[in-house]
């Protein structure tokens, strides 16, 4: 098998990085996916840095096991704390999601705008946003804002109830107005991004971080010659427990219709 006709990995803690997933299907139809959802583990948001390291390694040996040929980690939380040392342990490429969330951000923001950074616990406690920002030389006033109750939120389906909308307003009303870009810091939070945008009000533009983790991912494994050219790709889904519950909130939310869901316990 060529390089090229390999799989791609995808991995997060639950079922938010199908955002990712979504979008690159649609951007990357040719291409095999297979997806992991720590659905037993979930939230790695309120999780200590060694925990997230360590389901993050053993999820990447499971998919490097798959023969995948590049890996997405669609998750913040890993991104922020154990993307070194995914790295070190991949033979292949990995990308992360905040990188191409800050790059989508800088694109929207005018000079010496206003960020605030929405992301679980642990992504926010890493200041990775706060430092990849700063990095990029842009005078911007950034601010960061955990939430996490979005995950738990998203995970039970209720993206649309009013307990969705009286969480945003509690979080993020005292930013209404006075922010440019607001950065979606979690791949759960994009099921979240009409309530959110509604309490930000219209002058807030929304930076989702799974669509630039997919424009990012279709980048890289262009500029590699990785790029599939077959015309149909096939998804493969697993999850680390309730695989039911899984499928049936992915096509709920997300129209995704997975069949049959494997089950891998660590």
């Amino acid at each position: 098998m060529k390089d090229s006709e390999r799989p791609i990995g995808i991995f997060d803690s639950g079922l938010g990085g199908l955002t990712v997933f979504k979008e690159l299907r649609a951007l990357l139809p040719g291409e095999d996916l297979i997806y992991f959802g720590d659905t037993a583990r979930v939230p790695y948001g309120t999780k200590s840095a060694e925990a997230v390291l360590a389901f993050s390694k053993e999820i990447t040996s499971f998919l490097l096991g798959k023969k995948i040929k590049f890996l997405i980690v669609a998750c913040n939380t890993a991104s922020s704390l154990a993307l070194d040392e995914i790295r070190k342990l991949s033979p292949v490429p990995v990308l992360g999601v905040i990188k191409p969330g800050v790059e989508a951000a800088l694109k929207a923001v005018p000079a010496g705008g206003r960020v605030l950074v929405t992301g679980t616990s642990a992504t926010v406690n890493s200041r990775a946003y706060s430092r990849a920002l700063a990095e990029s030389g842009a005078r911007l006033k950034v601010t960061e804002k955990a939430c996490p109750l979005f995950v738990p939120l998203v995970e039970e389906g209720w993206c649309s109830k009013p307990a969705a909308v009286l969480t945003a307003r509690e979080y993020l009303a005292p930013f209404r107005g006075k922010i440019d870009v607001l950065i979606l810091g979690c791949t759960h939070y994009p099921l979240l991004k009409k309530v959110i945008a509604r309490v930000m009000g219209p002058r807030t533009r929304i930076v989702d971080s799974a669509l630039a983790a997919a424009l990012g991912a279709r980048a890289e494994l262009a500029a590699r010659g990785l790029l599939n050219k077959a015309r149909g790709g096939r998804s493969e889904f697993i999850v680390s427990d309730a695989p039911a519950r899984f499928s049936e909130l992915a096509f709920k939310l997300l129209k995704i219709r997975t069949g049959k869901v494997a089950v891998k316990r660590f």
